[in-house]
């Protein structure tokens, strides 16, 4: 809807005063009983006067009136700035931009974070299970061994949510003397490995020295599983990104499995970064998302999670409840 307001007046720019001064001055009958007029009758006002009050315009502004509810009678006023002079390549709408919320709070709120922490497991191996139907499920072996909770961090003192938790344990004299302290201070014995699980507020923290056990996942649900993955020493092209090798034939001899060209000539005269190449393979941090919690054996503390995941026997796992998938079927 538009409406109107009228504003300040100018001087329009449909005819000048000069413009009018000669088309009065021109007619001669008019300008003769005008004048007869003015002396007879003081209330007329004079020529000068006329042609002032005539060339004078109250200009008005549009103003777009935008709803700010669709199924409301609710409008804000957003007034028109006037165009700016010069190109219209340089004209610039004076509406009010939105606000983006670009501070490090407004990205932890956009952040995907888990309501409850993880836990550290210890991958014990595969084997396969059967459903009901008769059908073979493929699993991996997961045992959460005394995990408990080391410390915690809240949004005031260290700028978020997070929980730390203890796994397995460890004798006092294979634990350095501050992480010693750090688990007196907790109230629990030294544990073979430490991890930390943010949290999405504070209702999903932990009171220390909390024992996390093989009932905190239930059947059916999914979650995150990370670790390192097994590490394959320096590896050639073919096993590590799958180059397909140089013929068996036609004049290849010695490098039939070697990478090839590396690279162009005198233009750029040099190997691009990021090239694939031989190298060390493995040992690096693997993410697989959305795993299906097929059983749980909460008297030996075990996790049967289908499909394989990351890491060689006995590797400490980590496990969270998914991100993309948090709840039960």
């Amino acid at each position: 809807m538009v409406v109107s307001r009228v504003m300040a007046t100018q001087r329009s720019a449909l005819l000048s005063s000069a413009a009018l001064r000669r088309i009065l001055t021109g007619c001669s009958e008019f300008r003769s009983s005008y004048s007869t007029s003015t002396s007879a009758r003081p209330d007329i006002p004079s020529l000068s006067e006329f042609i002032s009050s005539f060339t004078t315009r109250q200009v008005e502004e549009p103003v777009v009136t935008i709803p700010t509810e669709v199924h409301t009678s609710i409008t804000t006023t957003i007034p028109i700035a006037p165009a700016a002079p010069g190109h219209r390549r340089f004209k610039r709408s004076e509406l009010p931009l939105p606000v983006l919320f670009d501070s490090p709070h407004a990205a932890l709120s956009r952040k995907q974070l888990p309501k409850r922490t993880g836990t550290i497991a210890f991958k014990r191996g595969m084997m396969s299970i059967f459903d009901e139907n008769g059908v073979r499920i493929p699993v991996t072996i997961l045992q959460i061994d005394r995990v408990e909770v080391t410390y915690v961090k809240t949004l005031d003192k260290h700028g978020y949510f997070a929980v730390q938790v203890g796994a397995g344990a460890r004798h006092a004299k294979n634990v350095t003397k501050p992480m010693l302290g750090h688990f007196s201070k907790a109230g629990v014995a030294p544990k073979k490995t430490v991890a930390e699980f943010r949290v999405r507020d504070e209702n999903g923290l932990l009171p220390i020295a909390h024992e996390i056990t093989a009932e905190h996942f239930k059947e059916g649900q999914f979650v995150d599983v990370w670790a390192r993955s097994k590490g394959k020493g320096f590896s050639g092209v073919m096993k590590r990104h799958g180059f397909s090798g140089l013929p068996a034939s036609h004049g290849v001899s010695v490098s039939h499995r070697s990478a090839g060209s590396t690279g162009q000539s005198q233009d750029p005269g040099r190997v691009l970064k990021g090239k694939k190449m031989a190298g060390r393979m493995g040992g690096d941090y693997v993410t697989l998302q959305n795993s299906k919690v097929v059983k749980i054996y909460p008297e030996y503390g075990l996790v049967l999670v289908k499909g394989p995941v990351p890491g060689p026997k006995y590797a400490a796992v980590s496990v969270q409840d998914a991100v993309k998938k948090p709840d039960v079927e």
